[in-house]
């Protein structure tokens, strides 16, 4: 690994910034500091980790402007999007700042009257992330924040795309008082590092944000040394409107979870499917709000949608495109595009298609980017036969008002998170995370500080 990183605006094509690559060298170098910090990180008492976390939190949000514009100008997204993830990165840190005081233990009582057994939780070692582009801020805090609350040591490796605002979070943890030993970043090639990762003695735990495939990949790799694994891996997400939803209701809620991130988001909505009953009136609705989206180059606070991340993206959604329409989808509106390889930046107007079937391969594949294909259903078990049809199970959506309908949904939805008249879901204080192929672990609530500890027994006996 010996080229430096080119970062780029995915906007225009510019150069924001060259940076370092590290070598094969000077990661393991990192993961041994990790390994030898662990034991004077594990013993601070946990007051004062989370006083640090707090103060870490702090500080992030002093700089909340300057960390915005550098996650605008490095992802794409717009300038309002990146400045509210600041603020669901800190969330993060703020929680788990107070859960590192309520990692509690406990006593059961013994068969006989000469024994005691005690239960206590301790770290369970140096910890190695990987992060992706599309949430550089809070997917890195989601997994930093609890790991140092739980007293572990943390090595990052960021997208490539998108290491500047890691790094300037990383540079703040510093300046908060968490040891630089304790918390780093290394940036580099994605398939080196993590077989770096996965081979070292040293790290106990690997935590992976990013497709199926790789998180499998991580998984075999970590077997042979026995680590722990924590994957939030793809998504395809299900929508089911159902025939007595709030339709204007439903296509606002649509629009916030699909738009986000130009549609690069794991749990944003990619699959519609409408009752038959109101599927014009809600197509109409979507497709004339759709329009209204303004596209163009995130630092414009105006701007709605930003740019797809990079050419692979980009082509990824015109091969769904042009897939779906040949297969008869209706374009309601969209399917344009402002392109230019030369200079480096492709955008993809939002786009809304009807009368999509599961014949076409965006109902079988995460489209990541800004589509929303719309199908119909008559019967409920229809919309869950084709909602769980995938291997994926992150997160899925549904609008009714009909309380035995959500109930009936919630309980046969094969998802991890499920969000009943509400499109954004997330928070820090839940447990975010997905069944079958989209993952292992949760991450948030007090679920998220879990993967992060041992469990100990100690039996004492001849008292």
């Amino acid at each position: 690994m010996t080229e430096n990183i080119l970062v780029k605006n995915p906007a225009t094509g510019e150069l924001i910034e060259e940076v370092k690559t590290n070598t094969n060298e000077e990661i393991e170098q990192a993961l041994l500091k990790s390994h030898e910090s662990f034991k004077t990180w594990s013993s601070v008492n946990a007051h004062e980790r989370s006083r640090l976390l707090q103060k870490w939190s702090n500080l992030i949000q002093k700089n909340k402007e300057s960390i915005a514009k550098v996650m605008t100008l490095e992802s794409g997204k717009p300038i309002k999007e990146s400045l509210g993830e600041v603020d669901y990165a800190t969330s993060y840190i703020d929680w788990y700042a107070e859960e590192a005081k309520r990692l509690y233990g406990r006593t059961v009582p013994a068969n006989t009257e000469t024994k005691r057994i005690i239960i206590t939780r301790q770290p369970v070692g140096p910890v190695a992330a990987i992060t992706p582009w599309n949430f550089p801020a809070a997917m890195m805090t989601r997994k930093a924040a609890p790991a140092l609350a739980a007293g572990c040591t943390f090595v990052v490796k960021p997208a490539e795309e998108t290491p500047l605002t890691t790094m300037k979070l990383i540079e703040l943890a510093h300046q908060a008082g968490i040891p630089n030993d304790v918390v780093q970043c290394v940036n580099g090639d994605g398939p080196t590092i993590g077989d770096i990762f996965t081979n070292s003695p040293y790290i106990r735990k690997i935590t992976f944000t990013g497709s199926t495939p790789v998180g499998k990949s991580l998984i075999t790799k970590s077997a042979d040394t026995m680590k722990h694994v924590s994957m939030e891996l793809g998504g395809h997400a299900p929508v089911i409107v159902a025939a007595d939803a709030d339709i204007d209701f439903a296509v606002n809620q649509t629009i916030a979870s699909k738009f986000r991130n130009a549609g690069q988001t794991c749990i944003c909505a990619n699959r519609v499917l409408v009752h038959e009953s109101i599927v014009d009136e809600y197509a109409q609705k979507l497709a004339t709000a759709v329009r209204q989206l303004k596209l163009g180059n995130g630092l414009k606070e105006d701007t709605d949608v930003g740019p797809v991340i990079n050419k692979g993206g980009f082509n990824k959604v015109v091969s769904q495109l042009e897939d779906a329409v040949s297969k008869g989808a209706e374009v309601l509106c969209g399917n344009e595009f402002n392109a230019n390889q030369e200079k480096g930046y492709y955008f993809v107007h939002p786009t809304v298609l009807k009368d999509v079937n599961e014949e076409m391969n965006i109902m079988q594949e995460e489209t990541f980017g800004p589509v929303i294909p719309i199908t119909t259903f008559t019967e409920l078990d229809r919309a869950i036969t084709i909602a769980n049809s995938t291997p994926y199970g992150l997160a899925s959506y549904f609008f009714t008002n009909d309380y035995r309908t959500g109930v009936y949904l919630h309980e046969n939805l094969n998802f991890g998170i499920v969000g009943w008249n509400d499109g954004a879901p997330s928070a820090a204080h839940a447990p975010f995370g997905g069944m079958k192929e989209s993952g292992i672990g949760r991450e948030g609530g007090t679920e998220g500080i879990e993967p992060y500890l041992e469990t100990k027994y100690l039996s004492i006996g001849n008292l």
